[in-house]
């Protein structure tokens, strides 16, 4: 049985998050999606004194919007996810939220459930100390596939000076993030008997040399290409389908490739870079044929270091005798969409990214509460301090 946690506590809070299944239905056919879960916040988020407001996005896959302090004045934005992706091998039960040695496990206990539950406990810091200004936390739906929820709370016009997204960092500030594109390369063949040379095109093989051609352009011009934080750009192959037979020529070959981007880089580059690897290609076989399908594609993040969202968060890790350490988060987040829409957004958070999507997934209990504090030193700082 779920009960409202004792106001303040975000291990009580966490270990409720991760016992409701909010497996993303976009990823996981029996998922139920993240109204249970958003609601059970809502209702325990209205208990604490927040202002709360239910964002429906798509058919039972709401957002929850909540408010405390004043609005007018200076205003930052909390933001995580509530879906997670599905269960299926993992090494322990997914939702009993179970404390063994300082850990909870749980699918969503790093990935994101236990960011969810610091912010909004270090939220309640603007109560607590009777400070003069807005946190706005959001906790969005979909983050795992593509991103309704943020999408639908930028659209509604949310307005803050600057946001943190509270996914598991390591209790690392993380500025800055990769992007992703993804795009079908399709290669035509001609269909024949295997005997038969003279008539077949092997359209695997043609997409063989597309794929050469990408793998030397990766190692000889990406590996050149660097970012502070963030390293090299990368591409790779995902998926190739192809072939009628074992004794026929294949007609077509099928390759999803993924690109993931620097700051300044873009889907549309990525293209090309595929366009003019398949030119290479027809320029010493001729009868090389391809059609390209941009795909899905998400924008990098990049925040400056010397932003005051990032010296105003890296004081209250020193302050709370943490190491304020800066590094580049290596996969996507919510948090360049809200960039994009003008409310500069870095990601910080307990857990650890290499935990999420895994068999075994949990977060240190010690590190939910340290992230509480810092998060709550933060604002002090942000509504306390000089601009």
């Amino acid at each position: 049985m779920i009960v409202t946690p004792t106001r303040g506590d975000a291990i009580a809070l966490t270990r409720n998050l991760i016992a409701i299944d909010s497996r993303n239905p976009s990823l996981v056919s029996d998922g139920p999606g993240e109204s249970a879960c958003a609601r059970s916040l809502a209702l325990t988020l209205e208990h604490w004194g927040f202002r709360v407001e239910i964002q429906e996005t798509v058919a039972n896959r709401p957002n929850v919007v909540a408010r405390i302090g004043r609005a007018g004045g200076r205003t930052v934005l909390f933001n995580g996810h509530l879906d997670t992706v599905g269960v299926e091998g993992m090494a322990h039960a997914p939702w009993d939220a179970e404390v063994r040695s300082g850990r909870l496990y749980g699918r969503g206990s790093s990935d994101m459930k236990a960011g969810v539950a610091a912010m909004c406990v270090a939220a309640l810091h603007m109560v607590d100390a009777n400070l003069d200004g807005e946190v706005i936390v959001a906790a969005v739906a979909d983050e795992e596939y593509e991103s309704i929820g943020t999408r639908a709370l930028v659209d509604s016009g949310i307005r803050a000076d600057a946001a943190i997204v509270t996914e598991p960092t390591r209790l690392a500030i993380c500025p800055a993030h990769r992007g992703f594109a993804w795009l079908e390369l399709i290669v035509h063949g001609r269909a024949a008997h295997g005997s038969r040379y003279d008539l077949g095109v092997d359209a695997i093989t043609l997409a063989a040399l597309a794929l050469a051609e990408l793998d030397e352009y990766q190692r000889t011009v990406l590996a050149k290409i660097s970012h502070p934080l963030l390293g090299r750009p990368s591409l790779h192959a995902s998926i190739v389908s192809g072939g009628l037979g074992l004794s026929t020529y294949p007609d077509r070959c099928r390759v999803q490739l993924e690109r993931r981007t620097l700051p300044g880089e873009t889907a549309a580059d990525f293209a090309r870079e595929v366009e003019q690897a398949c030119a290479r290609v027809q320029g010493r076989v001729p009868e090389f044929s391809a059609d390209l399908v941009p795909g899905f594609a998400q924008a990098p993040n990049d925040v400056a270091a010397t932003h005051r969202v990032v010296r105003t968060l890296a004081a209250s890790l020193e302050r709370a005798g943490e190491h304020a350490s800066i590094e580049g988060l290596p996969c996507w987040t919510d948090a360049a969409l809200l960039t994009a829409a003008g409310i500069p957004a870095i990601c910080f958070g307990p857990g650890d990214i290499g935990l999420a999507h895994s068999a075994e997934e949990y977060v240190n209990v010690n590190e939910i509460e340290r992230a509480t504090g810092v998060l709550a030193g933060f604002l002090g700082e942000w509504f306390g301090g000089a601009r």
